[in-house]
Order: C-alpha cells, then sequence, then structure tokens
C-alpha cells in the first residue's frame, strides 16, 4: 500500500494535471462536451489549481489529521456533483463529456478511498 503522503502527492498531481488542461484548452472542452460557454471549465480549473496547492502543502509538511479528512471529503463532494451533474446536464452535454465527467469522478473517489485507508492505517 501507498504511504498517505504519496497518495496525497498523487492526488495533488492528477488534479493540479487536469486544471492546467482545463484552463489551457478551456475552447477545447467546450467543444467537445459540445456547449457554447468556456467558462465552466475555467472555473473548474482555476478550483484545482487552489485545490493541487492545498494537497500538495498536506502532503509535504507534517499531515494533519483534519486537514486529510477535510480534502477526503472535497474529493467525496466532487464525486456526489459530478454524478448530480451528469444526470441534469445530460441533455445539454455530449455523451463524452457526461463519460469524462464520470472517468474522473471514479479516479476521485478512488483517491479519496486510498486516502481513508492511508489515514486509517498512519500512525498521525
Amino acid at each position: 500500500m501507498m504511504s498517505l503522503k504519496n497518495i496525497l502527492l498523487l492526488n495533488g498531481a492528477s488534479s493540479g494535471a487536469t486544471g492546467v488542461l482545463l484552463l489551457a484548452f478551456s475552447r477545447f472542452f467546450a467543444n467537445l462536451f459540445q456547449i457554447s460557454s468556456t467558462i465552466a471549465f475555467t472555473v473548474v480549473g482555476i478550483f484545482l489549481i487552489v485545490f493541487t496547492a492545498v494537497v500538495i502543502w498536506v502532503s509535504i509538511g507534517d499531515i494533519n489529521r483534519r486537514t486529510v479528512r477535510l480534502i477526503i471529503t472535497l474529493d467525496t463532494i466532487w464525486v456526489g456533483l459530478s454524478f448530480i451533474v451528469a444526470i441534469i446536464f445530460y441533455d445539454e452535454i455530449s455523451l463524452i463529456g457526461s463519460v469524462l465527467i464520470e472517468i474522473v469522478a471514479i479516479w476521485v473517489a478512488a483517491m479519496a478511498i486510498l486516502q481513508t485507508k492511508g489515514l486509517k492505517q498512519s500512525t498521525l
């Protein structure tokens, strides 16, 4: 099993990469999702970059149980909202957009599960 620190680093790296991609290629993603506005991708990209900074900061310092629980909670909210967005906007976004939302949600759920297991196994 990976250490909690490494799981957090993986979460931070994947979140940061996603955030940068969404910001740098917001028009591409809007076209892929078949929507006209890029604002959702820009906002989510900014959120992910801020989230990344927090997760990386937590992982390289003294890992605090409460902060890790907050990260797990945010990941869990992300997963729930992803499914809600895919359902509510089913008729407004492309099938590939819906599939991408759910693939990311599954990855984030995996991060939350691994972080929860890592937190339980740690001696913090």
